[in-house]
């Protein structure tokens, strides 16, 4: 059980270890330490001593100094030296400070400045910021290789399902085949689904024009099915005009052997479904590019999304009166990520319940009869991929030395629990709050429409915070991570290792100290920085390889 503890009572921990108790204490309690006479008197002598003038211990500068000839000019010589040699040891250090060092680049050996830099809580350092730099945006006066939409190979129509983030990525996706093919894409349809609810078109969202104009000399994009192609409601319901066959993450051959051959004697299909449907490392790299470009050039949300989350982070940054800082937190501790997690969490017996038939409901084919379950929530959590309870972010904010006036920034849902749950992460972290919080309902009320304007505006707010924090995976960070990666990665995006943070708040005999350690080694590296090891399939949250280039 030790394992499933709940993390608002780690802030003690410290000092109900029997093995940590006087090694080391949590920041927030206070020792008493009284002083023995014998302590006493040893600290009054050191303090007596202390108050003497450093020069009353040097030779002839005693209190018994008699100001003799000799010694007087033995004592301006003396002392001449001492300020001599101070005098040049400064010039060393502010010498050795400013002066170039050698280093290396291509094989030559240049003349390059010293920085170091204090290690910041809200920023990367910037020596580690200038090894790569975004290349994905297509250059201007490049040649375009589209030929007219009337010489294409014909058309291609995708529905965009899932949240605004598995949609973004649709899109991107839809581009890519378009171009493998040499087809016509057609404005993709934003499908909506049963968990969102959803009726947002492309055009609710994002800029239609921009879109089409930047894309232009890559894919030739539509805005709807062509006027000769009558019966529009024939793409997706009839078998002879829809593509169903396309496996998961397949390869650009797949599209060319396969779709394209349909394609050109159909003249226009649909492709269904199209979650997933390209892969990453089986297609050529400037495929991948493309999708980049998509992704971080051409696809921009409409201006007064833009300007309503430009307003949110301003408001972010003036919350003290002054400028600040702040911190963006992915909270997913909603009751579907919960319960689809099948991890468990701290709770009473009834709740426990209600989300076991909850799950029962929803996923009978992995419930079973639910004997099973208990070891597989173990399993899950020492594996990391159990979402953070509030309580636990907290304890992790604060060991990394965030203090309790950051201002954080909340997207979320409605969080599992309500503010019981959030209490442990509001108590240690006073100033939360979220787009409901920081606007009047009249400001909110032209984007509650779509439920996708929501999101993007957390999704815009979360992406120009001076830190991100993710807590569980999933598109929306990874899309943000991957972004600000691309973007110059100089402002932190941090993943927690939620496997080693596990094993840490398992541990009835971890001290607070040690705990803090931990935290700190552990995401030295883990601040948002491009990583060359990260896999193709990554290519979302670490666009790395195929869209920047060393600078």
């Amino acid at each position: 059980m030790a394992e499933l503890r709940h993390s608002s009572s780690l802030g003690a921990r410290a000092s109900n270890s029997p093995m940590k108790r006087d090694e080391d204490a949590s920041p927030l309690i206070h020792e008493n330490v009284t002083d023995d006479d014998d302590h006493h008197h040893a600290r009054h002598h050191f303090t007596r001593d202390r108050d003497r003038p450093f020069w009353s211990n040097l030779p002839f500068f005693g209190d018994d100094l008699r100001f003799s000839p000799c010694n007087s000019r033995i004592s301006l010589i003396l002392l001449g030296i001492i300020v001599l040699a101070a005098l040049i040891s400064v010039f060393s250090i502010f010498h050795q400070l400013n002066a170039p060092y050698l280093c290396k680049k291509d094989g030559i050996v240049l003349h390059c400045p010293y920085v170091k830099e204090p290690a910041s809580l809200w920023e990367n350092p910037y020596s580690a910021t200038t090894s790569w730099k975004p290349c994905a945006e297509r250059r201007n006066g490049g040649i375009s290789d589209v030929p007219p939409e009337n010489e294409t190979t014909g058309y291609i129509f995708i529905h965009a399902e899932g949240g605004l983030n598995q949609q973004r990525i649709a899109i991107c996706n839809a581009v890519a085949v378009a171009k493998i093919m040499n087809a016509t894409l057609i404005l993709p349809v934003l499908k909506q689904d049963q968990i969102w609810k959803d009726q947002t078109k492309f055009e609710d969202i994002f800029d239609v024009d921009h879109f089409i104009d930047y894309l232009k000399d890559d894919v030739r994009i539509v805005r709807d099915i062509p006027e000769w192609f009558t019966d529009k409601s024939e793409l997706f319901s009839s078998i002879r005009r829809t593509v169903k066959n396309i496996p998961k993450y397949a390869p650009a051959q797949f599209y060319m052997d396969n779709v394209l051959p349909r394609i050109k004697e159909k003249k226009i299909m649909a492709l269904k479904p199209f979650v997933d449907r390209l892969g990453y490392d089986n297609v050529p790299p400037e495929i991948n590019r493309l999708r980049c470009r998509v992704n971080y050039h051409a696809l921009k949300f409409l201006p007064e999304i833009e300007q309503m989350a430009d307003l949110l982070v301003s408001r972010m940054r003036n919350r003290t009166g002054s400028s600040n800082p702040y911190m963006a937190l992915h909270l997913r501790f909603e009751k579907g990520m919960v319960g689809l997690s099948f991890c468990d969490f701290v709770g009473t017996r009834e709740e426990k319940a209600r989300m076991a038939e909850y799950r029962k409901k929803e996923w009978p084919r992995r419930y079973k009869n639910g004997s099973h379950l208990w070891q597989l929530a173990l399993q899950k959590r020492k594996e990391g991929r159990c979402p953070l309870e509030p309580g636990e972010v907290a304890v992790i904010l604060r060991a990394m030395g965030y203090p309790k006036e950051t201002q954080i920034y909340v997207a979320s849902g409605q969080v599992y629990g309500g503010q019981n749950r959030m209490a442990p992460l509001r108590n240690m972290f006073p100033n939360l709050v979220t787009k409901e919080e920081l606007t009047t309902k009249e400001e909110l009320d032209g984007f509650r429409k779509h439920v996708t304007s929501l999101a993007a505006l957390d999704f815009l707010v979360c992406l120009k915070s001076d830190v991100f924090v993710m807590t569980h995976g999933g598109n929306f960070a990874k899309l943000i991570i991957g972004a600000r990666r691309y973007m110059g990665h100089r402002q932190k995006s941090i993943k927690p290792d939620k496997g080693l943070m596990s094993k840490s708040f398992g541990d009835p005999y971890m001290g607070w100290a040690t705990f803090v350690e931990d935290v700190i080694v552990t995401h030295q590296t883990r601040t948002g920085l491009p990583e060359e090891t990260f896999p193709n399939y990554d290519l979302w949250e670490n666009p790395l390889t195929p869209c920047m280039c060393k600078a």
